[in-house]
Protein backbone atom coordinates (compact mmCIF):
# COMPACT_ATOMS: atom_id res chain seq x y z
CA UNK A 1 0.00 0.00 0.00
CA UNK A 2 1.40 3.24 -0.73
CA UNK A 3 1.14 6.34 1.79
CA UNK A 4 -0.63 9.10 -0.37
CA UNK A 5 -0.75 11.66 2.50
CA UNK A 6 2.33 13.30 1.66
CA UNK A 7 0.99 13.89 -1.65
CA UNK A 8 -2.34 14.88 -0.96
CA UNK A 9 -1.09 17.49 1.89
CA UNK A 10 1.46 19.43 -1.12
CA UNK A 11 -1.57 19.15 -3.59
CA UNK A 12 -3.71 21.16 -1.11
CA UNK A 13 -1.23 23.12 -0.20
CA UNK A 14 0.53 23.53 3.60
CA UNK A 15 -0.96 24.02 6.79
CA UNK A 16 0.08 27.71 8.30
CA UNK A 17 -0.22 29.33 11.48
CA UNK A 18 -2.18 32.35 10.62
CA UNK A 19 -4.10 33.76 13.21
CA UNK A 20 -2.88 34.75 16.91
CA UNK A 21 -4.42 33.33 20.04
CA UNK A 22 -5.51 36.87 20.75
CA UNK A 23 -7.20 37.31 17.12
CA UNK A 24 -8.88 34.21 17.99
CA UNK A 25 -10.42 35.29 21.09
CA UNK A 26 -11.20 38.96 20.58
CA UNK A 27 -12.68 37.90 16.97
CA UNK A 28 -15.70 35.37 18.64
CA UNK A 29 -15.68 37.77 21.94
CA UNK A 30 -16.80 40.57 18.96
CA UNK A 31 -19.12 38.61 17.36
CA UNK A 32 -21.09 37.46 21.04
CA UNK A 33 -21.09 41.44 21.83
CA UNK A 34 -22.24 42.33 18.85
CA UNK A 35 -25.10 40.08 18.14
CA UNK A 36 -26.36 41.21 21.70
CA UNK A 37 -25.70 44.89 20.96
CA UNK A 38 -27.49 44.24 17.58
CA UNK A 39 -30.93 43.17 19.18
CA UNK A 40 -30.88 44.88 22.66
CA UNK A 41 -30.07 48.40 20.72
CA UNK A 42 -33.78 47.39 18.29
CA UNK A 43 -35.39 47.04 21.75
CA UNK A 44 -34.02 50.69 23.26
CA UNK A 45 -34.67 51.98 19.16
CA UNK A 46 -37.91 50.50 19.80
CA UNK A 47 -38.88 53.30 22.82
CA UNK A 48 -38.43 56.29 20.16
CA UNK A 49 -38.70 54.61 16.71
CA UNK A 50 -37.52 57.39 14.99
CA UNK A 51 -33.86 59.27 13.72
CA UNK A 52 -33.69 62.53 14.08
CA UNK A 53 -30.77 65.19 13.48
CA UNK A 54 -30.08 67.78 16.08
CA UNK A 55 -29.87 68.21 20.17
CA UNK A 56 -33.70 67.25 20.64
CA UNK A 57 -36.85 65.80 19.42
CA UNK A 58 -40.44 65.73 19.93
CA UNK A 59 -43.89 66.57 18.55
CA UNK A 60 -42.69 70.25 18.44
CA UNK A 61 -39.84 69.33 16.06
CA UNK A 62 -39.44 68.17 12.68
CA UNK A 63 -36.38 66.93 12.37
CA UNK A 64 -36.89 63.63 11.87
CA UNK A 65 -35.02 61.28 8.97
CA UNK A 66 -36.53 57.69 9.50
CA UNK A 67 -39.83 57.08 11.40
CA UNK A 68 -41.69 53.98 12.17
CA UNK A 69 -45.14 54.29 13.14
CA UNK A 70 -48.91 52.64 12.68
CA UNK A 71 -52.00 54.60 11.22
CA UNK A 72 -55.49 53.85 10.97
CA UNK A 73 -57.33 52.94 7.20
CA UNK A 74 -60.22 51.81 6.51
CA UNK A 75 -58.70 48.16 5.93
CA UNK A 76 -57.41 48.33 9.74
CA UNK A 77 -53.82 49.65 10.69
CA UNK A 78 -51.31 49.60 8.81
CA UNK A 79 -47.47 49.86 9.50
CA UNK A 80 -45.55 52.68 8.23
CA UNK A 81 -42.05 53.75 7.83
CA UNK A 82 -41.36 57.28 6.60
CA UNK A 83 -37.95 58.20 4.89
CA UNK A 84 -36.86 61.55 4.58
CA UNK A 85 -40.76 62.63 4.20
CA UNK A 86 -41.77 59.71 1.99
CA UNK A 87 -43.95 56.97 3.61
CA UNK A 88 -44.07 53.26 2.57
CA UNK A 89 -46.58 50.72 3.79
CA UNK A 90 -44.16 48.69 5.91
CA UNK A 91 -47.02 46.28 7.91
CA UNK A 92 -45.43 42.81 9.03
CA UNK A 93 -42.08 44.16 9.20
CA UNK A 94 -41.79 47.80 10.38
CA UNK A 95 -44.41 49.69 12.72
CA UNK A 96 -46.82 47.24 13.23
CA UNK A 97 -46.15 43.41 13.02
CA UNK A 98 -47.24 40.29 14.92
CA UNK A 99 -50.15 37.83 14.00
CA UNK A 100 -53.48 39.29 12.76
CA UNK A 101 -55.52 38.90 16.06
CA UNK A 102 -52.79 40.21 18.07
CA UNK A 103 -50.81 43.15 16.60
CA UNK A 104 -48.15 44.93 18.07
CA UNK A 105 -47.10 48.66 17.56
CA UNK A 106 -44.01 48.75 17.62
CA UNK A 107 -40.82 49.67 15.16
CA UNK A 108 -38.76 46.85 14.74
CA UNK A 109 -40.87 43.08 15.64
CA UNK A 110 -40.56 40.66 18.35
CA UNK A 111 -38.07 38.35 16.73
CA UNK A 112 -35.12 40.82 15.77
CA UNK A 113 -34.93 42.76 19.66
CA UNK A 114 -33.87 41.82 23.01
CA UNK A 115 -35.60 41.08 24.70
CA UNK A 116 -38.50 39.96 22.55
CA UNK A 117 -41.19 42.08 24.47
CA UNK A 118 -41.22 45.40 25.20
CA UNK A 119 -38.69 46.12 27.99
CA UNK A 120 -36.03 49.33 27.57
CA UNK A 121 -34.70 48.82 31.51
CA UNK A 122 -34.06 45.35 30.24
CA UNK A 123 -32.42 46.29 26.82
CA UNK A 124 -30.45 48.83 28.47
CA UNK A 125 -28.87 46.70 31.07
CA UNK A 126 -28.06 44.14 28.24
CA UNK A 127 -27.00 46.74 26.02
CA UNK A 128 -24.63 48.47 28.43
CA UNK A 129 -23.48 45.26 29.62
CA UNK A 130 -22.09 44.33 25.97
CA UNK A 131 -21.08 47.72 24.96
CA UNK A 132 -18.81 47.93 27.69
CA UNK A 133 -17.22 44.22 27.29
CA UNK A 134 -16.58 45.17 23.62
CA UNK A 135 -14.53 48.42 24.59
CA UNK A 136 -12.25 46.03 26.91
CA UNK A 137 -11.99 43.25 23.83
CA UNK A 138 -11.03 46.38 21.82
CA UNK A 139 -8.44 47.47 24.11
CA UNK A 140 -6.99 44.50 24.83
CA UNK A 141 -6.31 43.60 20.77
CA UNK A 142 -5.30 46.88 20.24
CA UNK A 143 -2.60 46.60 22.88
CA UNK A 144 -1.41 42.95 22.01
CA UNK A 145 -1.72 43.57 18.09
CA UNK A 146 0.69 46.66 19.05
CA UNK A 147 3.06 44.70 20.95
CA UNK A 148 3.40 41.57 18.44
CA UNK A 149 2.95 43.27 15.23
CA UNK A 150 -0.21 41.94 13.99
CA UNK A 151 -1.83 45.06 13.51
CA UNK A 152 1.47 46.79 11.30
CA UNK A 153 2.37 43.27 10.08
CA UNK A 154 -0.83 42.04 8.76
CA UNK A 155 -3.23 45.39 8.53
CA UNK A 156 -1.24 48.30 7.14
CA UNK A 157 -2.12 48.23 3.64
CA UNK A 158 1.45 48.51 1.75
CA UNK A 159 2.15 50.53 -1.38
CA UNK A 160 2.24 47.14 -2.74
CA UNK A 161 -1.33 46.47 -1.62
CA UNK A 162 -2.81 49.92 -3.09
CA UNK A 163 -0.90 48.82 -6.44
CA UNK A 164 -2.85 45.26 -6.21
CA UNK A 165 -6.54 46.94 -5.62
CA UNK A 166 -8.02 46.82 -9.19
CA UNK A 167 -6.28 42.51 -9.52
CA UNK A 168 -8.19 41.94 -5.95
CA UNK A 169 -11.33 43.58 -7.40
CA UNK A 170 -11.42 41.45 -10.24
CA UNK A 171 -10.94 38.38 -8.24
CA UNK A 172 -13.33 39.13 -6.01
CA UNK A 173 -16.18 39.48 -8.75
CA UNK A 174 -15.21 36.48 -9.76
CA UNK A 175 -14.61 34.25 -6.83
CA UNK A 176 -11.31 33.33 -7.35
CA UNK A 177 -10.00 33.25 -3.94
CA UNK A 178 -5.89 32.83 -3.06
CA UNK A 179 -5.22 31.43 0.30
CA UNK A 180 -1.94 32.93 2.03
CA UNK A 181 -0.83 33.94 4.95
CA UNK A 182 -1.48 37.32 4.26
CA UNK A 183 -4.37 39.19 4.09
CA UNK A 184 -5.75 40.80 0.68
CA UNK A 185 -5.78 44.25 -0.06
CA UNK A 186 -9.41 44.40 0.56
CA UNK A 187 -9.43 42.38 3.53
CA UNK A 188 -7.26 45.09 5.11
CA UNK A 189 -9.41 47.66 4.39
CA UNK A 190 -12.46 46.18 5.53
CA UNK A 191 -10.80 45.22 8.54
CA UNK A 192 -8.92 48.28 9.33
CA UNK A 193 -12.46 50.63 8.42
CA UNK A 194 -14.28 47.99 11.38
CA UNK A 195 -11.70 48.23 13.97
CA UNK A 196 -10.33 51.95 13.80
CA UNK A 197 -13.84 53.90 12.06
CA UNK A 198 -16.72 52.56 12.75
CA UNK A 199 -16.35 50.84 16.39
CA UNK A 200 -14.21 53.87 17.81
CA UNK A 201 -17.32 55.60 16.28
CA UNK A 202 -19.72 53.50 17.63
CA UNK A 203 -18.37 53.84 21.01
CA UNK A 204 -18.21 58.09 20.57
CA UNK A 205 -21.72 58.30 19.90
CA UNK A 206 -22.64 55.70 22.61
CA UNK A 207 -21.02 57.88 24.73
CA UNK A 208 -22.44 61.08 23.58
CA UNK A 209 -26.13 60.03 24.03
CA UNK A 210 -25.51 59.16 27.85
CA UNK A 211 -26.29 62.80 30.02
CA UNK A 212 -23.32 61.89 32.62
CA UNK A 213 -21.13 61.75 29.84
CA UNK A 214 -22.00 65.02 28.17
CA UNK A 215 -21.68 66.63 31.74
CA UNK A 216 -18.11 64.78 31.76
CA UNK A 217 -17.23 65.31 27.92
CA UNK A 218 -19.34 68.38 26.48
CA UNK A 219 -16.98 68.62 23.54
CA UNK A 220 -18.75 65.31 22.45
CA UNK A 221 -21.81 67.24 21.89
CA UNK A 222 -20.07 69.52 19.80
CA UNK A 223 -18.19 67.45 18.05
CA UNK A 224 -21.54 65.00 16.67
CA UNK A 225 -23.72 68.15 16.32
CA UNK A 226 -26.20 66.80 19.18
CA UNK A 227 -27.28 63.92 20.75
CA UNK A 228 -30.46 63.29 18.41
CA UNK A 229 -27.68 63.41 15.78
CA UNK A 230 -25.22 61.20 17.37
CA UNK A 231 -28.15 58.58 17.55
CA UNK A 232 -28.76 58.61 14.16
CA UNK A 233 -24.68 58.12 13.87
CA UNK A 234 -24.95 55.29 15.79
CA UNK A 235 -28.13 53.83 14.38
CA UNK A 236 -26.05 53.95 10.92
CA UNK A 237 -23.04 52.79 11.51
CA UNK A 238 -24.47 49.96 13.44
CA UNK A 239 -26.32 49.22 9.76
CA UNK A 240 -23.04 49.62 8.29
CA UNK A 241 -21.53 46.87 10.74
CA UNK A 242 -24.31 44.18 10.02
CA UNK A 243 -23.32 45.10 6.18
CA UNK A 244 -19.84 44.20 6.77
CA UNK A 245 -20.99 40.81 8.94
CA UNK A 246 -22.91 39.61 5.59
CA UNK A 247 -20.59 39.92 3.29
CA UNK A 248 -17.80 38.75 5.36
CA UNK A 249 -20.03 35.55 6.20
CA UNK A 250 -20.64 35.41 2.59
CA UNK A 251 -16.85 35.61 1.71
CA UNK A 252 -16.23 33.17 3.85
CA UNK A 253 -18.33 30.45 2.28
CA UNK A 254 -17.47 31.08 -1.14
CA UNK A 255 -13.63 31.00 0.35
CA UNK A 256 -13.96 27.54 2.12
CA UNK A 257 -15.57 27.92 5.36
CA UNK A 258 -13.74 24.70 6.73
CA UNK A 259 -10.53 26.29 5.80
CA UNK A 260 -11.70 29.51 7.71
CA UNK A 261 -13.08 28.15 10.38
CA UNK A 262 -10.69 26.31 11.40
CA UNK A 263 -8.26 29.31 10.94
CA UNK A 264 -10.08 31.45 13.79
CA UNK A 265 -10.38 28.47 15.95
CA UNK A 266 -6.85 26.50 15.63
CA UNK A 267 -5.51 29.37 14.46
CA UNK A 268 -3.98 27.04 11.53
CA UNK A 269 -4.96 27.72 7.79
CA UNK A 270 -4.53 26.03 4.60
CA UNK A 271 -2.39 27.74 2.18
CA UNK A 272 -2.60 27.25 -1.86
CA UNK A 273 -0.15 24.82 -3.14
CA UNK A 274 3.37 25.85 -3.90
CA UNK A 275 3.94 26.55 -7.55
CA UNK A 276 5.96 24.13 -8.75
CA UNK A 277 9.69 24.69 -9.61
CA UNK A 278 10.36 25.60 -13.36
CA UNK A 279 12.17 22.57 -15.15
CA UNK A 280 15.97 23.57 -15.23
CA UNK A 281 16.94 24.22 -19.27
CA UNK A 282 20.17 22.04 -20.38
CA UNK A 283 22.57 23.63 -22.11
Amino acid sequence: MHDNRGIRAKLSGPLIYRQSVWTRITHWLWAICLFFLLLSGLQIFNAHPALNIGQESGFGYDNAILHFDAIDTPDGPRGRTTVFGHSFDTTGIFGLSGPADNPSFRGFPAALTIPSYQDLATGRVVHFFFAWLLVGTLLVWLIAGLVNGHIRRDLAPTGKDIANLPRDVADHARFRFHHTRDYNVLQKFAYCGVLFVLLPLMILTGLTMSPGMDAAWPWLLDLFGGRQTARTIHFLVMTLLVLFFVVHILMVVAAGPLNELRSMITGWYRADPEPAPEPEMKP
